[in-house]
């Protein structure tokens, strides 16, 4: 499920996150459960408002592995390919 992650288009940590959901930019993003809920719960309730799917289930530890950087992240988006502009 993660696989090939480190090899896309994404962005990695919770601010750089909800940068990309603001500006419409992911196209799916993926937080760890074991991350703190109360850093969380902002951004998948931006997720649900900007149309943006979540994926939930793996841990802080594994999410970084998979985006090839070398300390665990709380959250990771995949850039959509093209921006994605929503109505106001």
């Amino acid at each position: 499920m993660l696989e090939g992650l480190a090899t896309k288009d994404k962005v990695t940590g919770l601010k750089q996150t909800r940068r990309a959901v603001s500006a419409g930019r992911a196209g799916l993003v993926y937080l760890a459960c074991d991350a703190d809920p109360w850093l969380t719960e902002p951004l998948r309730a931006l997720c649900a408002q900007m149309n943006v799917t979540v994926e939930e289930g793996h841990t802080m530890e594994a999410l970084g592995h998979a985006a090839g950087i070398s300390v665990g992240t709380a959250a990771v988006a995949l850039l959509a390919k093209k921006n994605v502009v929503f109505p106001e």
